[in-house]
């Protein structure tokens, strides 16, 4: 059987599908998850996977799955933005991830060739996009999920934007 080690040591390498297009060119103000925010982005998704938006426009909300390209370096304990307690990175969304991958959840507006139109972009301008899925609530949502320490502030995710603490 491998170690842990052994998964730490393999390197995956991932081509960006497609550039992310918001009005954020820097991180101070940003919104800080998809669900506060309805804010419109765009993606133009590169001509060799053009054929695979076929058939998306039948799905309101699509999984966008990107790099975080301009994160700060891995940190074991974060202070998140709706929080002032430090906590693992793991219970929160933070950017400084070992992996740093970023997903939201957003609204389809419409498709227009190898572009799409979304509401809910919390990301910057110019941020590489790994992968597009379809929301599907049937397979995504889970009402009777609990949210941890989100419980106590989930109240001011509407207002909260981002600041530099995690440059």
């Amino acid at each position: 059987m491998p170690t842990p080690n052994a998964a730490r040591d393999t390197v995956i390498a991932f081509r960006p599908i497609g550039i992310i297009h918001t009005p954020f060119l820097d991180v101070a103000g940003m919104p800080i998850q998809s669900a506060g925010t309805a804010t419109e982005g765009s993606a133009i998704i590169d001509e060799h996977y053009g054929n695979g938006l076929d058939d998306i426009e039948g799905f309101s909300h699509l999984i966008l799955l990107y790099a975080f390209h301009r994160a700060c370096p891995y940190s074991p304990t974060v202070v998140p933005f709706l929080d002032s307690v430090p906590r693992g990175l793991f219970s929160t969304r933070a950017p400084c991830r070992p992996n740093p991958l970023g997903m939201s959840v957003v609204r389809l507006l419409s498709r227009e060739g190898c572009c799409i139109s979304f509401l809910g972009a919390d990301m910057l301008d110019g941020t590489p996009l790994l992968d597009i899925k379809p929301y599907i609530p049937a397979f995504d949502a889970v009402p009777t999920a609990r949210s941890g320490w989100f419980e106590t502030c989930a109240h001011a995710l509407d207002e909260t934007r981002s600041d530099n603490r995690f440059l």
